[in-house]
């Protein structure tokens, strides 16, 4: 099994019988595998190339003993699975690649449809793992696919330089767990707004992909979606996403810094996540829930930021933090 990191099966067997003998000599070795001892001796040379046996004293052709292989062989296996993910993403493009000539050649081949959430949750990853400049989603309350907590490539590619722009329905952040998860990525650099309503599910990948799917939520049995390629369908989602993220209100997680406005009050991290899920529209008890306080922690630091902004009511708050800049 060790001939993918370079050692040969004869190699390998030889190595396994050192261990079990915890020394021997070249003659010893060659009398229990049957083998000239001619053929030994290049073979123990190979793998004391290789950082598996050493001498155990001064003398080239005394007993020997074995190494631990995870020190010799780790750094062989590490590029090896460092060449099958370069591998993988080089296949993954070539694959967009040919569906672009496709659809360059092909006006059939424009949109592609898939089906299950099997599917549709391996191509999202696929596309995620594939993007090189950014990715767009419009987030809704309960997902076909993939959850926030399932989509470990968000992570990924956002530490290798991709940027997030994520769009979620004000709905999904009362599940349990949502909020936690879209802080997650916000601390990671995600870039997230909120909606009262999406139109549809989508996502976007480099301005060269979409996927949408095709049937309502309330319809049973497999999520079917639309796999878009470069055309002006494609061209009319990307407008679709940015007419809404114009208008969306943006989440901060509690490490995003706060504005200062012109009376000199600034709100300090918690606060301004606070505000932040405060303008978003979610209710109390879900912003104590996120911020592991009570609900009337929450309410005595809401009128406490009132108080800040000299306004006595709630949609008075929220436009003055609007106007100040504290969010």
């Amino acid at each position: 099994m060790l001939d993918v990191i370079g050692l040969t099966v004869d190699e390998e067997e030889l190595y396994r019988c050192l261990v079990q003998l915890t020394v021997a000599r070249v003659d010893e070795l060659a009398r229990r595998l049957r083998r000239p001892r001619a053929e030994v001796v290049a073979q123990l040379a190979a793998l004391r190339g290789k950082g598996l046996v050493l001498p155990t004293g001064p003398d080239p052709d005394g007993p020997l003993r074995p190494l631990a292989p995870d020190v010799a062989l780790g750094e062989a296996l590490l590029r090896r699975q460092e060449a099958l993910e370069a591998a993988r993403v080089a296949v993954t493009r070539l694959t967009e690649e040919y569906r672009a000539g496709l659809r360059r050649h092909d006006a059939d081949h424009l949109v592609e449809v898939i089906t299950g959430a099997g599917v549709l949750r391996e191509r999202l990853r696929d596309l995620q793992n594939s993007a090189r400049d950014e990715v767009l989603w419009f987030c809704r309350a309960n997902p076909l696919a993939m959850s926030g907590e399932e989509n470990l490539e968000e992570f990924d590619a956002l530490a290798r330089g991709v940027r997030y722009r994520a769009i979620y329905e004000r709905e999904m952040l009362l599940e349990p767990g949502a909020l936690a998860d879209v802080e997650r990525g916000v601390r990671a650099g995600e870039q997230a707004r909120v909606l009262d309503r999406l139109p549809v599910r989508l996502a976007i990948v480099d301005a060269r992909t979409a996927v949408c799917p095709l049937v309502p939520d309330r319809d049973s049995g497999e999520p079917t979606a639309a796999v878009i390629g470069s055309s002006q369908l494609l061209d009319a989602l990307i407008a679709l996403f940015e007419s809404h993220w114009r208008v969306a209100i943006p989440l901060r997680s509690a490490t995003a810094p706060a504005g200062d406005d012109a009376d000199g009050y600034q709100p300090d991290a918690d606060e301004v996540r606070l505000l932040s899920l405060f303008v978003a529209g979610v209710p109390d008890k879900s912003i104590a829930s996120q911020l592991g306080v009570s609900r009337r922690t929450v309410q005595r630091r809401l009128a406490d930021l009132m108080t800040a902004a000299g306004v006595d009511t709630r949609p008075g708050l929220a436009y003055q933090a609007a106007r100040r800049g504290w969010l």
